[in-house]
């Protein structure tokens, strides 16, 4: 129990990992790896949903995609133009899950590997989650005064690769993400 309660714990860390890749467009306080993945899930699932694929291997390969980083921390596109972060990711990855029980232990490996080789159904749509999870926060961002975000907008449709991200996609660049919200206030006389 001591092995899986430090995983638990490890994993909590992600909560105080920051994503690095919006420091460098001027994002002070930018969300935590723990925040994306969380969002990245949520967008995976109806992905899966969309495309019909199986919504608890795309789950499982959001939800711990990014669980190295608690080790490593996040590294931005122009830092791994520098180090093979990988070769990093891969290591670690199998030293978080060697502690685990063998029955998860498998399905993590599976997992990873399946993510990795991007030949699935599954692998790709939570591929494209990553990545759409990237592009909402940056429209989000954009609608804040973070000009520079629309980059990652850009950059990052280019990769999707399933008909339903790329028709996410498309909505995404002309939705207004602060009126979600809006006709739920309550007005008063």
């Amino acid at each position: 129990m001591d092995k899986i309660l430090n995983f638990l714990a490890e994993a909590g860390q992600l909560k105080r990992v920051k994503r690095s890749g919006w420091w460098v467009v001027g994002i002070k306080d930018p969300e935590s790896v723990a925040e994306h993945c969380f969002r990245c899930a949520v967008i995976g699932y109806i992905l899966a949903k969309m495309e019909k694929a199986d919504p608890y291997k795309v789950l499982l390969m959001t939800l711990f995609n990014d669980i190295h980083e608690s080790r490593i921390n996040d590294l931005h596109k122009m830092g791994h133009r520098y180090i093979d972060f990988k070769i990093a990711e891969s290591k670690v990855f199998k030293e978080q899950i060697g502690l685990l029980p063998l029955i998860m232990r498998s399905e993590f490996e599976g997992m990873r590997k399946e993510y990795e080789l991007q030949k699935t159904k599954e692998s790709l749509v939570a591929r494209d989650a990553d990545i759409l999870e990237c592009v909402l926060q940056a429209k989000e961002y954009l609608e804040f005064g973070y000009t520079q975000t629309k980059s990652f907008m850009d950059v990052g449709g280019k990769y999707l690769v399933t008909k339903s991200g790329k028709a996410l996609l498309k909505k995404i660049k002309t939705w207004n993400s602060k009126k979600w919200w809006f006709h739920l206030k309550k007005f008063e006389r």
